[in-house]
């Protein structure tokens, strides 16, 4: 055996296999950017609802792999996770002590497919009824008070 071929030997046996784009499987829970198909931050799974761009990419690609950031909840986790195993898309919580990501979710291949956006905007808050109502109701009255202020 050559000497290259014994160090890489050892290299891999104390170390593990080499891999291609570190910094990037770090934020990407594992996997590179070219492989993801929808990717969520950590405040968008957290949020009460799920996203239906994300169970209608769990429709559109049925041979994906969910990876979601073992950091969150299992609460907030736990909606996806039923997609998921409705879908029959196989799930992996994902958990890395030394490094912090702000990705929360990734549907991901197995292989490199190049989409261009893989990030959904962040929707609004959802105001309720109640305060849109009495926000109307309290405009006019502060316009009329402030006409008819005394000084």
């Amino acid at each position: 055996m050559k000497r290259a071929n014994i160090e890489d030997y050892l290299e891999k046996g104390m170390y593990g296999t080499k891999q291609t784009k570190l910094e990037e499987r770090k934020k990407f829970l594992g996997t590179i950017r070219e492989r993801i198909v929808v990717a969520l931050t950590k405040s968008q799974v957290m949020e009460p609802s799920i996203y239906p761009e994300v169970e209608q990419m769990m429709n559109e690609h049925p041979k994906t792999t969910l990876l979601l950031n073992g950091e969150l909840g299992y609460s907030f986790l736990s909606d996806y996770i039923q997609k998921a195993r409705q879908k029959k898309i196989p799930f992996s919580i994902v958990k890395d002590k030394d490094h912090c990501t702000d990705i929360g979710l990734v549907l991901t291949y197995q292989h490199a497919i190049d989409k261009k956006d893989i990030y959904i905007k962040k929707r609004p808050p959802k105001i309720p009824e109640s305060q849109k109502k009495a926000k109307s109701k309290q405009a006019p009255l502060s316009l009329i008070k402030r006409i008819f202020k005394r000084n």
